[in-house]
């Protein structure tokens, strides 16, 4: 579905990518790991089309994207979160909802919104204002359903997790599993968490300073010594 051939971006004199390649199948679930800076969210921005590689090649189904912009990106199938949860201000839940299916799907469906709102639990909070009356897990699930409200068939999540205490990293973490089964979509997810990586992710692929540096099974992965030191500093004994 998703192939990333010597993907190289640099801003000035740092290499935000070097050389990355990466493929991810239709329905597969992807864990894309490693400490800040290692350049995760930069390789959304390109997947997604919110910045151009200096080189390198993207494909989507087999089509070259790389000079796809991003609302065409989103109505082939690539819709994606931030980090920081981007609520419109001034509309209300359904209405953030009915925004991103004119931006993904060119066109307004109140039952496929309705059917994201319950997936996601929102339901309730449907006519709330979003920028001002949600949580941060319920600003973290209106971006999770904005996304889907694109039709998706692949979703990249940027560290949706992220400030969440246990008790609600799990329940969101049991959602996205719903989710994909209920979509059969594929997922990329940023995520520092090894414990919900190994849970929902059977694949985990690291970043270190712009490379990709391990791709497998998360067992495999973390037990690797580039990523233990990528994460501690420190090398493990043989």
């Amino acid at each position: 579905m998703l192939e990333l051939s010597d993907i190289g971006v640099r801003f000035g004199g740092l290499r935000a990518l070097d050389g990355v390649s990466l493929s991810v199948a239709a329905g597969e679930i992807v864990g894309l790991v490693g400490p800040n800076g290692a350049g995760k969210t930069t390789l959304f921005n390109v997947i997604s089309g919110n910045l151009r590689p200096q080189r390198g090649s993207l494909h989507f189904d087999g089509a070259d994207i790389a000079r796809v912009p991003a609302y065409a990106r989103a109505r082939r199938g690539i819709g994606r979160t931030f980090q920081i949860p981007q609520p419109m201000h001034t509309l209300t839940v359904a209405e953030n909802l009915a925004v991103a299916q004119r931006f993904g799907a060119g066109r307004v469906d109140a039952h496929a919104a309705e059917e994201i709102l319950d997936l996601v639990h929102l339901t309730g909070l449907a006519s709330r204002d979003a920028a001002t009356s949600l949580s941060l897990a319920e600003l973290k699930a209106l971006e999770v359903a904005k996304a889907l409200a694109t039709r998706p068939r692949m979703l990249l999540l940027d560290e949706v997790l992220a400030g969440l205490e246990a008790v609600a990293k799990r329940r969101f973490t049991q959602m996205l599993a719903e989710i994909h089964a209920r979509y059969k979509l594929a997922i990329v997810i940023i995520e520092h968490d090894i414990e919900t990586i190994s849970t929902l992710c059977p694949r985990a692929a690291v970043l270190n300073f712009g490379q990709l540096i391990a791709d497998g099974t998360p067992a495999f992965v973390f037990s690797q010594p580039d990523v233990v030191a990528s994460y501690t500093g420190t090398v493990p004994d043989a």
